[in-house]
């Protein structure tokens, strides 16, 4: 019997544009992913307190997520290539306004970053739209799954990079940099993407807001993802309930270092899960919730670990195994159960929902942590993705002859 099949990384690799375009969306999003350092900083030299960089932070987040779903909407009915050149040089115009800003002027640094977070490039939704017209059948996952493996090394270095600009040169020749980088790789981006998606009006009308978000399969992935994102450090967000307990663990135990090794070793389980579940053969119908209930078993056994550094390492670990298998399954079936003509805006409401998840996610897990104490951060985690398997009961299967075109057809019949 045959386990693993790394056919699928070849084929994926002689498939036209697959590479090209998840290079350049990877480089698009590795300097937006690394401003976050730099704008913390500067917030922080301007203002004198941690504080403001907080509240410079949240405000970008909001930008961020208000206008997430107008532009993958737009992207959609007007193609993303103008959409997402457009939205990625405004992105870094303001980037270098915030740059620039005056300390002085540093009351008005939150207004400038909730105004560069609405630019935010639909990079990432745009990507997740492609795969099912350049990618069929068993390799659709294999590309989802190579996707959300490259995230989580994207997570990584993205933070690390930011930290690096600002220790050798400043928060503003960090922002600066990334302005420019990002500015020039969205545009590499951009133009691989389609000018406009046709939509066959004999399948029916576009799909309102409401009728995407709010549908027997879509709606129950879409609260499934935000539990996920909820609990932990999901795809494009940082610091849920999960990396809360890592932070309150290293606490505990006097050493902060403690904390990036075990988001270490839970990114490196990520990417490990990741390769392998895009390798496997794909030969056999497949349920989302089940990977989500291992995922839950997994975490919650971290649960009893948590004044043992190397157990929990190990724990850590064996559930980061499950993070992208888990993600990348998702991904597969809001796009397989969503018509062609709505995939962008589809995966920007999930962006958006993530983002609101992660805020909430951490806040609760906060209190939560300071409540009950540091192993109640896993039990949160353990309850909230039970919670997104629940959800999924009810989702379709992956079957191994399904594919993007037919379920489309499906869903909009």
């Amino acid at each position: 019997m045959i386990l693993m099949d790394l056919t699928a990384y070849r084929d994926l690799w002689k498939t036209q544009g697959v590479m090209a375009l998840l290079a350049s969306a990877l480089i698009a999003r590795l300097p937006v992913l690394a401003t976050m350092v730099p704008l913390a900083f500067l917030a922080k030299d301007a203002a004198g307190n941690f504080g403001w960089a907080g509240v410079v932070a949240g405000a970008y987040s909001v930008g961020t997520a208000v206008a997430s779903v107008v532009w993958s909407r737009m992207a959609d009915r007007k193609g993303a290539r103008k959409v997402v050149i457009g939205t990625g040089m405004a992105w870094g115009v303001w980037m270098a306004v915030l740059a620039l800003l005056p300390y002085s002027w540093y009351r008005l640094l939150p207004i400038a970053a909730a105004l560069a977070g609405v630019f935010v490039a639909p990079v990432t939704s745009a990507l997740r739209a492609n795969w099912p017209r350049i990618v069929h059948g068993s390799r659709l996952r294999a590309v989802y799954s190579l996707d959300a493996t490259a995230q989580e090394l994207l997570f990584v270095f993205g933070p690390m990079l930011g930290a690096v600009m600002v220790s050798f040169a400043s928060p503003r020749a960090g922002l600066l940099a990334c302005a420019v980088t990002a500015a020039a790789a969205i545009w590499w981006f951009g133009l691989s993407q389609q000018s406009g998606v046709p939509h066959d009006e004999e399948a029916g009308p576009r799909p309102t807001a409401w009728q995407l978000v709010f549908h027997p399969h879509r709606t129950p992935i879409l609260l499934a993802w935000a539990c996920l994102v909820m609990a932990e450090v999901a795809a494009e967000q940082k610091a849920a309930s999960m990396s809360l307990g890592m932070v309150a663990v290293a606490d505990e135990h006097g050493n902060r270092l403690i904390a990036g090794i075990l988001e270490t070793v839970a990114a490196v389980g990520s990417v490990t899960g990741g390769v392998i579940n895009g390798a496997l053969p794909g030969g056999r119908t497949s349920a989302v919730w089940r990977r989500m209930l291992l995922f839950a078993g997994l975490v919650a056994a971290c649960i009893f670990v948590t004044s043992s550094v190397v157990a929990l390492a190990i724990g850590m670990f064996a559930a980061g195994c499950m993070i992208a298998p888990t993600v990348a399954a998702l991904y597969e079936r809001i796009g397989a159960l969503t018509p062609s003509s709505a995939h962008t805006e589809i995966f920007g409401w999930a962006q958006s929902g993530g983002m609101v998840g992660s805020a909430i996610g951490s806040a609760v897990a906060g209190a939560v942590v300071e409540a009950f104490g540091v192993r109640y951060a896993w039990v949160l985690t353990a309850g909230l993705t039970v919670l997104a398997t629940l959800s999924l009961l009810r989702v379709p299967p992956h079957r191994p002859l399904d594919t993007s075109a037919v379920d489309g057809a499906a869903v909009a019949a």
